[in-house]
């Protein structure tokens, strides 16, 4: 099965979704047309740059492309015309705008910049950092997040070498972990901080410092008994979960009484930020 991840990258403010398949980055196509044309009907320009190219030059351009599911604005993954860089070179040929030649600099800038991301990881991390300073967070509280965001990975990594690899298996854990530590499920956590539920904004992107220590605390003690126990499945990977996850439940209840007030907190990045 391919690793692939989903992103978004902004070319003049719009946005372009891409993903990360058989070592390259692919790109939408409509969102590509979309951005070059300022089509309010992307996909059908596309069906017709389709059709023209394909009845006067004889070349079918969606033999270029492949069919990767991508995040939509509701929030599921769809199939959608993808194509990597020389892919999309030659579609944009059959597109008439002037934004071409800035769009062919702006799509060599982003395979670099992966290309620099794979032989140096840290320049992602650093990366990352300055994208979040941009949204308006502190400096202490990205470190936070950042870490968090490393300790998710190895905990995937660790479920994979259990058997686990569907996402789905790996959002009942989550869910699991959440609620021996929060009481709350990640989708009761979003409600609880009033988070549309077809919004982008991830979870942890609106938790507090101690919210974002208590979810780190619960997924790191659940990657280092899995590690020692070395469960196979979902339902011994289930077990394990809770473990972790009630190990800084505790450590929530005892911070609590010291504080005199409780962690989780309906605070979020979006309100603070209307």
């Amino acid at each position: 099965m391919e690793n692939t991840y989903n992103k978004i990258a902004l070319f003049e403010k719009k946005e372009i979704r891409k993903i990360w398949y058989s070592n390259e980055w692919y790109f939408s196509v409509v969102d590509v047309i979309k951005a070059l044309t300022d089509s309010i009907d992307s996909k059908d320009y596309w069906y017709r740059i389709k059709k023209r190219t394909s009845d006067e030059e004889n070349i079918q351009l969606s033999t270029i492309c492949r069919q990767l599911k991508l995040i939509s604005k509701d929030g599921k993954k769809y199939k959608t015309d993808c194509a990597n860089t020389e892919g999309i070179l030659r579609i944009i040929q059959s597109v008439p705008s002037p934004k071409a030649e800035p769009f062919k600099r702006w799509l060599a800038k982003v395979g670099y910049e992966r290309i620099e991301e794979i032989e140096s990881p840290e320049l992602a991390q650093e990366r990352m950092k300055n994208l979040y300073k941009q949204k308006g967070y502190k400096a202490n509280w990205i470190d936070k997040r950042l870490r968090g965001i490393a300790i998710r990975q190895n905990l995937t990594d660790e479920w994979s070498q259990r058997g686990i690899k569907r996402k789905s298996d790996y959002a009942i854990l989550t869910a699991e972990i959440s609620k021996a530590t929060f009481k709350m499920t990640p989708n009761e956590y979003k409600k609880f901080k009033n988070i549309p539920s077809k919004s982008k904004s991830n979870l942890r992107d609106n938790m507090t410092d101690l919210e974002l220590i208590f979810t780190m605390l619960g997924e790191r003690v659940t990657t280092e008994i899995s590690s020692q126990e070395k469960p196979i499945g979902i339902n011994k990977g289930k077990s394990v979960a809770k473990r972790g996850g009630k190990v800084a439940g505790k450590a929530r209840k005892e911070t609590e009484k010291e504080l005199g007030r409780e962690v989780t907190t309906k605070q979020n990045y979006l309100e603070d930020n209307k």
